[in-house]
């Protein structure tokens, strides 16, 4: 579903990612995780090309751009790849000035061009989803971190995108408002939804996640199944890190 082949990212002279290839089968859910400034959040945006790499192949399906030194990537070409990508936050990023409904409707109204009813329909279709229906006429204010959460994860698979995109989607949320939303992912999960999260959060990544991306310094130290990652990582950073993070989300 997701190829990336030799993805490189510079901000000046800074070297974000390193030479970076990996694969997400379709229908996979895979967990980005290592220690902050390791490239998970930059990688993630390089997939839907909110970041444009500096160097490097992205495919999804059956689309693909190469960014080479001096070639322009044509716009075309970029919003093929996006329009195929859905983006959680880890902000929310609702529109403060839309209703729950208007904010999942927004997308498919102004971008798709739906007409009005179909995009109602399709907006109470998710909103049921994810257990949101009954708030449709709140406001973002008037909701918890992980009711908004689950708004804009509504929203993203407004458009029915082939890939969903979370950048640390419960670093927001205290542990009971993040179980609504690690509840809601996981239900996505089961229907084979293809998923690509940044996160910090290990507990997600071992309830959701089949598959782990261990990142640090722009470079990827180890992958595996998420059961092997987190009980018996082969290299001894991953060991170290995962130790770690354990050991502070116990307290």
């Amino acid at each position: 579903m997701i190829d990336l082949f030799h993805i490189e990212k510079r901000f000046g002279d800074a070297l974000i990612l390193k030479n970076i290839s990996l694969q997400f089968p379709e229908g996979s859910v895979t967990a980005l995780v290592g220690p902050s400034g390791g490239g998970k959040s930059t990688l993630l945006r390089c997939i839907n090309l909110l970041e444009m790499p500096t160097a490097g192949t992205v495919r999804i399906g059956e689309d693909e751009i190469t960014v080479e030194a001096g070639r322009r990537v044509p716009r075309a070409a970029v919003q093929k790849i996006r329009q195929q990508t859905g983006m959680v936050f880890q902000n929310f990023q609702l529109f403060p000035h839309l209703t729950v409904i208007e904010n999942v409707m927004e997308g498919l109204l102004v971008v798709q061009k739906w007409p009005r009813e179909k995009a109602l329909s399709r907006a109470m279709e998710l909103l049921s989803k994810v257990g949101m229906d009954h708030k449709k006429d709140a406001w973002p204010a008037n909701l918890s971190g992980g009711q908004q959460q689950r708004v804009a994860i509504a929203r993203a698979l407004a458009p029915s995108p082939g890939v969903l995109l979370c950048d640390e989607p419960t670093s927001a949320l205290d542990p009971e408002l993040a179980a609504e939303v690690v509840d809601v992912l996981g239900k996505l999960a089961q229907e084979g939804t293809t998923m690509v999260m940044a996160t910090h959060d290990l507990r997600l990544a071992s309830q959701i996640a089949g598959r782990v991306v261990f990142l640090e310094a722009g470079e990827v130290v180890e992958t595996g199944d998420a059961d092997t990652i987190f009980r018996n990582p082969a290299r001894d950073r991953t060991r170290r890190f995962v130790s770690s993070i354990n050991a502070a989300q116990t307290i």
